[in-house]
């Protein structure tokens, strides 16, 4: 009985040290640091500030007026008091607007034709042409809806001077029959923050983890004898107590991270936040384990600090588009669904959106926590196999280590 709790005191000893050092290892590794806590804290505010403005508005754009009517300017002076639209410039043609939009001067070009007013005053349908610069979505939408609203509301006007009723209602009735309110849940702005950054926010979470792992098994490569992943100590000879020690570093400095991006970050920048801590805390947990894990079973393919960059660096944007928030769950092919699901991104993404954009409640994310916890289970064994190829692989340098120091005492 007495040598059980003397191996488990060693095994918690063992542990403590291997947490220690691996944190000491963080805190002197600047590239690291760069990942486990600069990138974290500086990351979510860069992207928070750049779309907290949440929608485009006054976005110039230039007016080529062949019509020189009454109509065509009072569309123009319609559309300049919209919220989407700032006209910078009337141009004489379509040419000279061109020349404007390739100097950056505006983001779209919107042509009023010659007979526009000539048109409408015979009953028949006119056109309005748009142009837009597509190097920017946010810009497209924001002179397409004014242009919307402002064409609905002129139409409404002419059909009401021209067939108008004896009373305002009967103008109301003849105008628009059908009346119907359109409301925009989770999101009411429409604003691209409010969209994307919880997304954005916890993949941050993901890719700074696998990051910052991955430099630290790369130098611990590049540092060691023998190139193997773990130092050649003797308390790191229990596979268990290095992969306990190890989790726990770092999912300790993440569960201090992880409420200031999930939870501070919106708050600052008042995006939508309908998710209790509790709820979090029920998302974050799990996700941050199998993070952990996953990166530890990635480690073992690092064998240079610069491999882990290449490996991890550019799945960023896949993994957006994988987690069927920025495009659709329902168009992505199956092949790639099933992709997705081996990373933790996926399902922590979802959970978080659903909960904190949609207040959704655990229920509700049920199976997205369930996936997670079964990620965390599956990587942890995958991590057991790596570290247990890597132990072995220290015993055979450790006994050749000792056999030629004991070929070096014998005498000649």
């Amino acid at each position: 009985m007495n040598r059980f709790i003397k191996i488990q005191i060693q095994a918690i000893r063992d542990i403590c040290f291997i947490f220690l050092d691996e944190l000491k290892n963080v805190f002197k590794d600047p590239g690291v640091l760069i990942f486990f806590i600069l990138v974290p804290i500086g990351y979510p505010l860069l992207y928070s500030w750049l779309y907290n403005n949440e929608a485009m508005k006054d976005v110039p754009t230039v007016f080529v007026d062949d019509s020189h009517s009454f109509m065509s300017r009072e569309f123009m002076r319609r559309c300049d008091a919209t919220e989407g639209i700032k006209i910078v410039a009337q141009a004489a043609n379509i040419d000279e607007a061109k020349e404007i939009q390739s100097e950056q001067g505006c983001h779209g070009i919107v042509y009023i034709p010659e007979d526009f007013e000539t048109k409408v005053n015979r009953g028949e349908q006119t056109a309005v042409s748009f142009f837009a610069d597509m190097s920017g979505m946010l810009y497209y939408k924001g002179i397409f809806s004014a242009l919307t609203d402002v064409s609905l509301e002129m139409g409404k006007n002419i059909l009401i001077s021209r067939h108008g009723g004896f009373t305002n209602r009967d103008d109301e009735v003849q105008t628009a029959p059908l009346r119907y309110r359109a409301v925009a849940l989770f999101n009411p702005q429409g604003g691209y923050g409010s969209f994307l950054l919880p997304a954005v926010l916890m993949l941050i979470i993901q890719q700074t983890m696998l990051l910052g792992i991955g430099l630290l098994a790369g130098t611990a490569r590049e540092s060691n004898k023998y190139r193997e992943l773990l130092p050649i100590k003797r308390h790191y000879h229990g596979m268990y107590r290095i992969i306990f020690g190890k989790s726990l570093c770092y999912f300790i400095i993440y569960a201090l991270i992880a409420p200031y991006i999930t939870m501070a970050v919106p708050h600052i920048f008042n995006f939508i936040r309908l998710a209790s801590p509790s709820t979090l805390l029920c998302i974050i947990t799990p996700y941050i384990i199998a993070c952990t894990f996953f990166g530890m079973t990635l480690s073992g393919l690092v064998r240079y600090r610069e491999n882990v960059i290449l490996l991890v660096l550019f799945t960023s944007v896949p993994l957006l588009f994988l987690s069927g928030v920025s495009w659709p769950g329902s168009s992505i092919h199956g092949i790639w669904k099933s992709i997705s699901m081996l990373f933790p991104s996926t399902f922590g993404i979802n959970a978080f959106v659903k909960a904190n954009s949609f207040g959704a409640e655990l229920v509700d994310v049920q199976k997205e926590l369930v996936a997670m916890w079964i990620q965390a289970i599956c990587y942890f064994f995958t991590a057991i196999g790596v570290y247990w190829r890597r132990i072995n692989l220290s015993r055979v340098h450790t006994l050749n280590r000792q056999k030629m120091a004991r070929g070096k005492n014998v005498p000649s």
